[in-house]
């Protein structure tokens, strides 16, 4: 419930002095290590009934109270907004005058839904607060299911004429605009968010046209629509991301910002130009599924006060490594919160900005005007930052201005695609920097990968096979009356057995031997076995705590580790 707007809820409840400050700091507190809403976590403690908090809602936004939805709409309502629109803001209406249109909403704090619905229905608007869980089956109620239909609405296609590459661009826009596509593509974004993928993919092939969704990692196909529809469909995608539909035959990147569910949703597009057409990926930027905080990251404590260790200090430069999709970003998204207080002056450079923090200075990196990584690092220097993010050190121009920022006392903070976290030393000195200005500026590399999770609803105990326990490299009685575990799949997890991801870390911090070690070139292994020996657990031994732990399976720390 209200899961974009916890710190305004938490501010109505103060305000109207519902609880006092000490709940409201034990139940943030809650919220934090369950990944609950606020609300939620408000709700379900017994401290306060669901139907109080929602008045204040209404009260504090100064709007109606519908505890009940009444019986019967009038069928004029409802025929203002087509099924697809309703479903998408997440709204019913239920009242109206000549003036303005009232409307329940699962979402009433989200402002922004106002002024698009204003200027699509040329009425003012007013969202009413009702309880958001009745909101799905009015939603039914009176527009349908629109889950169920996606198989039926491909259906709707048999009729259609497609069109091939040949197509001129009037032809492509003009269907790319037609009533199918638009509430088609629309269908494949909604039932994407509800699974909470993170990519979609529209892949064009000799014989068929593929949509696929990547969940926790792994790509699940979906029923795919005809594959004379597929220039239509990627038409539809790029004009949604005012990209330019005339131009074939270069990549190009978008982005696009909607509402689903009566969620703000953002999506990173990119193009891509294959034999058969254009291949479309989307990367889903949802803030309500990404809680940016290091508590919710489920690293150990030591790990984590490491980390605002690290952030926390004067100056140096804290590295996070790691292969693509292994969450690097929104660990230093994460790292960043924990030094984002007036006090302290944030800029970071990005490409792209993926989500957007209130309190600090974001710049978008644009290749195409010179606004490189290190372009960007060098004005910076003149902005009188604290804290600097750099995306991604790549070459050794921005390597070389990091390490200037840290030492003329700023903290840096960036990422690196390397295996492990002492293997990013080695990477710095491949670059070009010299081994001494590392040694200097360097505080702490953290390693990280993402595995995924067992689905609790169908984990099952099992005894595993002696050779699959003899390639953790474990030590047989460090594991004698450990159990393990594996999902058996069910609906919960659509058959999989997996369902969320898990971070595995390890943090290397640098003390004075390993600076003497890089100063000196020595190998990667030489420079592991030294911060294993100053303490630092590997991915592998963070792994293995999972798997006794009953979180994944030997199988997924074998893949990553």
């Amino acid at each position: 419930m209200f899961e974009d707007h916890n710190e305004s809820i938490k501010d109505i409840i103060l305000a109207r002095q519902l609880l006092d400050q000490a709940q409201v700091d034990d139940l943030w507190e809650a919220h934090l290590q369950t990944g609950k809403s606020f609300a939620d976590s408000v709700t379900d403690s017994g401290m306060l009934d669901r139907m109080p908090l929602l008045e204040a809602v209404a009260q504090s936004l100064n709007v109606d109270f519908v505890p009940i939805p009444p019986e019967n709409i009038d069928e004029t309502l409802i025929r203002l907004l087509k099924p697809e629109q309703a479903h998408k803001y997440g709204i019913v209406p239920y009242k109206a005058d000549p003036n303005k249109i009232s409307f329940l909403a699962q979402d009433p704090l989200n402002f922004a839904m106002i002024d698009e619905l204003t200027f699509m229905l040329q009425r003012d608007i007013e969202l009413s607060v009702t309880d958001p869980d009745l909101m799905h089956e009015l939603l039914v109620r009176y527009y349908g299911d629109l889950q169920s239909s996606l198989e039926d609405f491909l259906q709707e296609f048999e009729g259609m004429a497609g069109l091939d590459d040949s197509a001129s661009d009037s032809e492509l826009s003009s269907q790319a605009n037609q009533a199918p596509i638009i509430r088609f593509v629309d269908l494949v974004l909604q039932e994407a968010v509800k699974a909470k993928a993170s990519d979609i993919h529209f892949e064009p092939f000799e014989e068929q046209f593929r949509i696929r969704y990547r969940i926790d990692g792994a790509l699940y196909e979906m029923a795919p629509p005809p594959k004379s529809l597929a220039s239509s469909v990627i038409a539809r995608v790029k004009v949604m991301s005012s990209l330019n539909i005339a131009e074939r035959r270069i990549p190009q990147d978008g982005r696009i910002k909607t509402v689903i569910s009566g969620r703000p949703i953002d999506l990173r597009v990119s193009t891509l130009p294959t034999q058969f057409g254009e291949s479309v990926v989307l990367r889903i930027l949802d803030k309500g599924v990404v809680n940016l905080d290091l508590e919710n990251l489920s690293m150990q404590d030591e790990i984590m006060q490491g980390i605002r260790d690290l952030v926390n200090r004067p100056n140096g430069i804290f590295i996070v490594t790691g292969p693509t999709g292994s969450g690097k970003t929104t660990t230093l998204y994460s790292a960043l919160r924990e030094v984002n207080v007036p006090e302290v002056k944030i800029l970071t450079s990005e490409d792209p900005v993926e989500y957007e923090i209130e309190g600090i200075m974001q710049v978008q990196i644009n290749h195409q005007v010179g606004l490189t990584f290190a372009a960007a690092l060098r004005s910076f220097l003149r902005q009188d930052p604290d804290t600097i993010m750099v995306g991604e050190i790549r070459d050794l121009e921005t390597a070389q201005i990091a390490v200037q920022a840290s030492l003329t006392g700023h903290v840096v903070l960036s990422t690196l695609h390397t295996n492990d976290a002492p293997g990013a030393v080695t990477r710095l000195i491949d670059m070009g920097l010299e081994p001494f200005l590392i040694s200097a500026s360097l505080e702490g590399i953290l390693g990280q990968r993402l595995l995924r999770r067992i689905c609790k609803n169908c984990r099952t105990a099992y005894e595993p096979d002696q050779h699959v326990i003899s390639m953790l490299g474990a030590n047989p009685l460090d594991i004698a009356d450990k159990n393990f575990y594996y999902g058996r799949g069910c609906s919960e997890c659509t058959r999989s057995g997996y369902k969320g991801r898990q971070g595995l870390f390890e943090l290397m911090m640098i003390s004075d031997r390993i600076r003497d070690l890089i100063t000196n070139r020595s190998p990667t292994l030489v420079l592991k076995q030294a911060a294993i020996e100053n303490g630092m657990r590997t991915l592998r031994d963070d792994g293995l705590r999972c798997i006794f732990d009953g979180v994944t399976t030997i199988e997924e720390v074998l893949k990553y580790t």
